[in-house]
């Protein structure tokens, strides 16, 4: 496997079939793992289309999979980066508590930008106005 990133807080990489492996390290490395799992599922069943998917875990090595989400974007500014974490709290009732560029990557093949890394994240309710709401039918009354 070849390493994305090896810090203090994670060592990131990514495998031949190109998903990424996340082994999560430092303080509170428990909590950001399970953290980072169910944001993930949440926003996977609330139909967010640029996140990463959750594959796996392994809780005894605090280790996560998920697919690949593209690369990253170093010339993305704030005021982007921004704009897409608000459309992830407002349409999918995620906030992101570490919204800042380094973790939003471009995927080339689906075209957009990609929102990464929600160790540090809250689960909010589902907005009213989520995409996952159904459509109200309306009958004619006449």
């Amino acid at each position: 496997m070849k390493n994305l990133k090896d810090g203090i807080r994670s060592l990131v990489r990514i495998d031949f079939y190109g998903n990424v492996h996340k082994y999560f390290r430092g303080t509170d490395k428990e909590t950001r793992f399970q953290t980072e799992i169910l944001i993930l599922k949440a926003l996977e069943e609330r139909g967010c289309p640029n996140v990463p998917r959750y594959i796996t875990s392994h809780k005894e090595e605090l280790h996560l999979v998920t697919t690949n989400c593209g690369s990253p974007t170093p010339d993305l500014t704030q005021k982007k980066a921004d704009s897409l974490y608000k459309t992830l709290e407002e349409t999918y009732g995620v906030r992101h508590d570490d919204p800042y560029p380094r973790n939003i990557t471009y995927d080339a093949k689906a075209g957009r930008f990609c929102i990464i890394d929600f160790e540090l994240a809250t689960l909010l309710d589902l907005p009213k106005s989520s995409p996952t709401d159904s459509v109200a039918t309306t009958e004619d009354p006449t």
